[in-house]
């Protein structure tokens, strides 16, 4: 309908400018990636796949399709959808599948890509940049508004390649303000669209006769800007007049943030190498239903994944492929509904878990349920995923870097994108053994000269590093979007007890001495409402409107976890909250802050504790990484 109604805009400005009406012939109501009848850059003729049912207008429309396909296009303009991944299952809306387009997805920005993780070269907006740059002719220009991402991702690095080889000059300028990555910028009030996601505009220039020589041409807005006034300059800008750096992409394919460091001569973790210090690695568990799976009581968790399994299973019995949205389905649930794979509901899937830093919910790990629960998991903590072991939480999301241990399973979003190094793994004979290599083992003894030093010593003294924070700034661009890598410091017996001293406050921080907090509750005064609000400036956590907390030390706030502090991460995860899923908010919204109070109490004092004494062992890590390398 809207461009229906564009078409008839078309023909009624015509009128209005020259008096009479003309019929505009060129519209053409098509599934744009569905369209690939056309012989484009790929150098290849793609059959069709389908046409829309227009009713009476289809036959005329179909011999305009046609038409179109048979000239050359050298101008392609749009704004394309920017959805990555389809969240919304339960409205029956998914991303439908382009065959065609993805595999030439496939054959160019994946297979030029470093990265393990390609998903989101999917992504609707790739899509249609791979279409358009198929369908331009040899010479020409695609005016694109997208998604900022592709301009520093780790797993566009072969996108980046790709269209620097596919074209001769690309103009790209950067409005920021991506909410995710910068914390302290707001939607409404910074980004273009309003939305949480950073925006690019990019004119991709082919001309046959440069390929090869790219030139690449990069400007930007400040994150900080406001809206308003990045459209206002756009409103005025001319290409011209638009101040461009001009970019050399170094080794890795990177435009922007380029690093200088020496990172790849380091000691790699894992991550895909041939040759690293950990054998098994895996991400956080993505679930896809998180208020289904996860919760802090152990009954309420019960009673709702009771409810899900047998509904669903109810559905694979009398073959109802409704997908009725009362549970949240997904695409790999429809797979294993497909698939015939039942639930089996018991008990002895409620395991522990973190959820975010020290915050621990009660998980239900059933592989049905969890969008992704790899194998991995069960190589780590065991068969029932209660095995002990200890396990390092990094992030590797783009915004920031940050380390935390943890003994439990984890969520995907526990460090941000959580990837994870376990310090033993368990056979599925139930045997445990060593998750640190020999390659890496025999890298720590033969540069120290030590057979002495163990694998629970490398994983003590790979903990600290990551911790260091002199370590953190000279690889921040690396940390950002790789796997972190270490290097030897001089005094590795310090640095591994120092580890070990981070490891034990950080996994048994549900244990830890609690710091001596003034608990101050108001008399007469009924708490009726929930605020767990941090005052840094007072150094006071107010919980509710009859209790507050005095005394938090300064240094506690110094510990943080991303964009928050560690006692942040408590406030946040506890506070009540709407469910947004219709069933969950329904029948099982049992939360209540007042009935966690006083373990919340109890919990803010063990990780005030913690984040203090952490803030100390850093300080100390970094005090002696300068003196060392000095």
């Amino acid at each position: 309908l809207p461009y229906y109604i564009a078409n008839l805009n078309i023909e009624y400005t015509y009128k209005e400018r020259t008096g009479h009406y003309l019929e505009f012939p060129s519209l053409c109501f098509v599934d744009t990636l569905d369209n690939m009848d056309w012989k484009g850059a790929s150098g290849a003729t793609v059959p069709r796949q389908t046409t829309l049912n227009l009713g009476a207008v289809s036959e005329e429309n179909w011999i305009r399709v046609q038409e179109q396909n048979e000239k050359p296009i050298s101008v392609i303009i749009g704004n394309p959808p920017y959805n990555a991944t389809q969240r919304y299952w339960n409205d029956f809306n998914p991303n439908r599948a382009y065959p065609a387009v993805d595999q030439r997805i496939r054959e160019t920005y994946a297979q030029a890509s470093g990265a393990q993780n390609l998903h989101k070269q999917y992504d609707m907006y790739k899509r249609f940049i791979r279409w358009a740059s198929d369908r331009l002719a040899d010479d020409g220009i695609i005016g694109f508004v997208t998604n900022r991402a592709y301009l520093d991702t780790r797993q566009d690095d072969g996108f980046r390649r790709i269209v620097a080889q596919e074209f001769s000059d690309i103009y790209v300028l950067d409005l920021g303000s991506d909410v995710r990555r910068n914390p302290k910028i707001s939607g409404t009030t910074h980004n273009v669209f309003g939305i949480q996601t950073g925006v690019a505009i990019a004119f991709f220039v082919r001309d046959r006769y440069k390929l090869g020589e790219c030139n690449i041409h990069y400007g930007r807005r400040e994150d900080a800007e406001l809206a308003a006034n990045k459209l206002a300059y756009l409103r005025n800008a001319t290409l011209a007049g638009i101040e461009f750096d001009s970019i050399t992409p170094d080794p890795k394919g990177y435009w922007i943030d380029q690093s200088a460091s020496d990172i790849d001569q380091l000691i790699p973790l894992a991550a895909g190498e041939n040759e690293a210090t950990f054998d098994l690695h895996n991400p956080g568990v993505v679930t896809a239903r998180d208020e289904w799976v996860y919760d802090f009581a152990s009954e309420t968790l019960l009673t709702k994944s009771r409810f899900f399994a047998q509904t669903y299973n109810g559905f694979l019995d009398s073959r109802d492929v409704s997908f009725d949205p009362v549970i949240k389905w997904s695409r790999n649930l429809r797979r294993h509904f497909q698939g015939n794979r039942r639930i089996e509901f018991s008990n002895d899937k409620i395991v522990s878990s973190l959820y975010r830093p020290f915050v621990a919910k009660w998980y239900f790990a059933d592989q049905v349920m969890s969008n992704d629960l790899t194998r991995n998991w069960f190589h780590t903590f065991g068969n029932d995923l209660t095995e002990e072991n200890e396990v390092i939480c990094f992030c590797v999301n783009g915004k920031h870097f940050y380390v935390l241990a943890s003994d439990k399973v984890v969520d995907f979003h526990f460090t941000g994108d959580t990837q994870c190094l376990p310090l033993y793994r368990y056979t599925p004979g139930g045997e445990r053994i060593s998750n640190i290599t020999e390659w890496g083992l025999r890298q720590f003894r033969e540069h120290y000269g030590d057979d002495d030093i163990s694998s629970e010593d490398i994983f003590a003294y790979t903990y600290a590093m990551l911790h260091d924070l002199a370590y953190r700034q000279q690889y921040e661009v690396d940390l950002r979007r790789e796997f972190p890598r270490v290097y030897f410091q001089e005094d590795f017996a310090w640095w591994a007890q120092q580890g070990r001293a981070l490891l034990d406050l950080h996994l048994e921080f549900e244990t830890a001495e609690p710091w001596p907090l003034e608990r101050v509750d108001r008399d007469g005064v009924t708490p009726n409402r929930a605020i767990l609000r941090a005052d840094k400036e007072r150094n006071v956590i107010t919980l509710d409107e009859q209790t507050s907390l005095a005394g938090v030390p300064a240094e506690a706030w110094d510990y943080r976890l991303g964009s928050r502090s560690a006692l942040e991460w408590v406030l946040d995860q506890y506070k009540e909250r709407k469910p947004r899923d219709p069933t969950i908010r329904e029948r099982f919204n049992t939360y209540r802050f007042a009935d966690y109070k006083e373990h919340v109490v109890d919990l803010l004092g063990r990780v005030c504790a913690v984040s203090a004494f952490t803030t100390t062992i850093v300080n100390e890590l970094s005090l002696r990484s300068a003196i060392e390398q000095d």
